[in-house]
């Protein structure tokens, strides 16, 4: 990545005895949307919160366009942050709100009511609730009015920190479209803090996975879904299947490709290439991840797929654009979850016998160890 934005290098952070952060590295890109996801707890909103300034690093340094930025307070700095509480006056109006920052900056009256407008434009809120008190709008549109006061100093860099949280699903939906859209209009630069994983894989360029203060994983949402580097990452980003197996090198040392054994799963010819394994993966035992979408049902008289399992339905879920299936493998200690697309008739019901199948190609190979290491 050349002239990152944003460069933190092996940042540590210690609240008294208790170490928050282990020395994180991590560079964003001019314009990039970077998610940061992990377990309450991870170190996520610690590292957003030194990015704003609102807190400094015990160790590391931290670079933003060029600058070393430890010890310099947030006014000074090229980033703006929206709260997951928006922390809007509730007593000033919505231009009196946007225009905020402007004020303080002593830019002339004319001008702030120009980008003020502007700004309402911009998040598609009318001219005509300048006036309005925050109490006076829905949840959303304080949102909208928040962003616009971040965004109007034009920023290089705007923090989130989880600020659609508060909302109900359909609002959400609707201001994720907004922030996506928000993004690409302006080219700025968006750290964003969600426990939404859903929301991350919809709107990030690349997405950060972290846990216990270590970054695990940085990748694009599909590197994170499809080749994750650990099994934390892989349950953490969506649910999937982990299936025990055995495994090693087929054609000899320097094989590019594995072969794969377990009483459960019936293959043709069971070798993939080493592009679908971490590359912590060794002989001896592995996990194969196998996502629900990328295993079907096989009704009786369809042909089999490369390779296949039998069970007994456990349980199904109906959630309208889809039916998740979960099936009781015989030598799997945990049901195999599926999902088909969703109909009115059924393909199967519980405690009808099924036989599965997948590809070679969706499969995935992990170590079965989970400390076997991480690729960042």
């Amino acid at each position: 990545m050349s002239h990152p934005i944003i460069e933190a290098a092996a940042i540590d952070k210690f609240y008294q005895s208790y170490q928050a952060l282990h020395g994180v590295s991590l560079t964003v890109a001019p314009g990039e949307f970077l998610a940061l996801v992990g377990p309450s707890g991870c170190g996520k909103t610690s590292l957003l919160k030194i990015l704003a300034g609102f807190e400094d690093p015990t160790s590391g340094d931290l670079m933003i366009e060029g600058k070393h930025m430890v010890g310099v307070p947030p006014s000074q700095r090229p980033t703006r942050m929206v709260f997951q509480k928006l922390a809007l006056f509730p007593h000033k109006t919505v231009a009196e709100n946007i225009g905020f920052p402007l004020k303080l900056a002593k830019v002339a009256h004319g001008e702030i009511d120009r980008r003020v407008r502007e700004m309402l434009s911009l998040m598609h809120l009318k001219e005509s609730y300048m006036n309005r008190l925050p109490a006076q709008l829905s949840g959303g549109e304080q949102q909208r009015v928040a962003l616009a006061r971040s965004m109007i100093s034009k920023p290089s860099v705007l923090l989130l920190d989880e600020p659609l949280s508060a909302l109900d699903a359909k609002l959400k939906k609707s201001l994720q479209a907004e922030l996506k859209r928000l993004h690409r209009n302006l080219g700025t630069s968006f750290v964003h803090v969600t426990h939404d994983l859903e929301e991350a894989m919809m709107l990030a360029d690349r997405i950060c996975v972290m846990r216990a203060g270590h970054m695990l994983q940085v990748g694009t949402p599909e590197d994170i879904y499809y080749r994750p580097a650990t099994t934390f990452v892989a349950g953490f980003i969506g649910e999937t299947n982990l299936l025990p197996v055995m495994v090693a090198a087929h054609g000899g040392q320097g094989s590019k490709k594995w072969r794969f054994a377990s009483p459960s799963i019936a293959c043709a010819d069971p070798v993939v290439d080493r592009t679908q394994s971490a590359p912590t993966v060794v002989d001896g035992d592995a996990l194969m991840m196998l996502r629900p979408e990328m295993i079907h049902l096989l009704p009786e008289g369809t042909p089999d797929m490369p390779c296949a399992m039998t069970g007994i339905v456990d349980e199904y879920f109906v959630k309208g654009a889809s039916i998740q299936y979960r099936v009781s493998v015989e030598g799997l200690a945990a049901p195999v979850i599926l999902e088909v697309p969703g109909t009115l008739r059924r393909p199967a019901d519980v405690g009808e016998p099924v036989r599965l199948g997948f590809r070679r190609l969706d499969a995935y190979l992990l170590p079965a160890d989970p400390h076997a290491g991480v690729a960042a």
